[in-house]
């Protein structure tokens, strides 16, 4: 199974938020959309990915005036991208060596949809099942 099946299945909707946006206004967008992790773009394209951890452990640091700082201060500037081709199998092993939960979708240098580790979960139960079926069907048909 491909990167694209999952999106057609999930939507290739993605929030985003610009890099000069406050962590404030990053938790609302967050909390809005009941996300985990957001898409920060600027105006050159993907420039980072920020996530709820990543303010967690920065209010660690910072306290409550982390707040009032920009999402570029807290974001993932190296972001670890997948394209619709790659295969879920590749990028469960991608994001399980990264330790990572979220994947942004890239195709032709443009966003196009975003994977989390729930999604590839899914996924792979999805086909699982489906393999199942298919052993079910063989050994009863014979």
């Amino acid at each position: 199974m491909r990167i694209a099946d999952v999106l057609r299945g999930k939507g290739s909707d993605v929030a985003t938020v610009d890099p000069q946006m406050s962590v404030a206004e990053l938790l609302r967008t967050l909390s809005e959309h009941n996300i985990g992790a957001v898409v920060v773009v600027g105006p050159d394209g993907l420039a980072g990915i920020v996530s709820e951890r990543d303010v967690v452990r920065r209010l660690a640091d910072h306290g409550a005036e982390l707040l009032e700082r920009p999402v570029a201060e807290i974001m993932t500037a190296a972001v670890v991208t997948c394209t619709p081709d790659d295969t879920v199998d590749s990028l469960t092993v991608l994001m399980t060596e990264r330790r990572i939960r979220h994947v942004p979708v890239v195709s032709d240098g443009e966003l196009i949809g975003i994977v989390s580790i729930g999604d590839v979960v899914k996924s792979r139960i999805s086909q699982l099942d489906q393999e199942r079926s298919q052993l079910q069907a063989y050994i009863t048909q014979g």
